[in-house]
């Protein structure tokens, strides 16, 4: 019985860990990383899909909600301007089913 429980708080804590729920920062250093938007999708490191409720982000597959509070996110970010700054590059896709990682080399920083 203790092994269950304390399988089912792993699965839960698991769970919130790579979920996508983001806030958009306006200032680079309270940023958990920082993104720059892509105009080709070849260019991305991961194809991001704008979701429009927190329980649709599930899984660090590109399925981002953007709370309007920080404390509500699991990650902040920061839009750069320029590409050499950002950690990540994103392309926003236009379907769900199209959202996925390119670089999966990246997949760390929102874990």
């Amino acid at each position: 019985m203790k092994t269950n429980v304390l399988y089912f708080i792993f699965l839960i804590s698991f769970g919130s860990l790579t979920a996508q729920k983001i806030y958009s920062t306006n200032q680079s250093y309270k940023a958990d990383f920082k993104v720059f938007v892509v105009e080709n999708e070849y260019q991305a490191d991961l194809k991001v899909y704008k979701v429009s409720r927190p329980y649709e982000a599930k899984k660090n597959v590109g399925l981002w909600y953007f709370t309007n509070m920080s404390y509500d996110s699991d990650k902040k970010i920061y839009f750069c301007e320029n590409e050499y700054e950002a950690d990540i590059k994103v392309f926003f896709v236009d379907y769900k089913y199209q959202a996925k990682w390119k670089n999966s080399q990246k997949k760390f920083l929102l874990y």
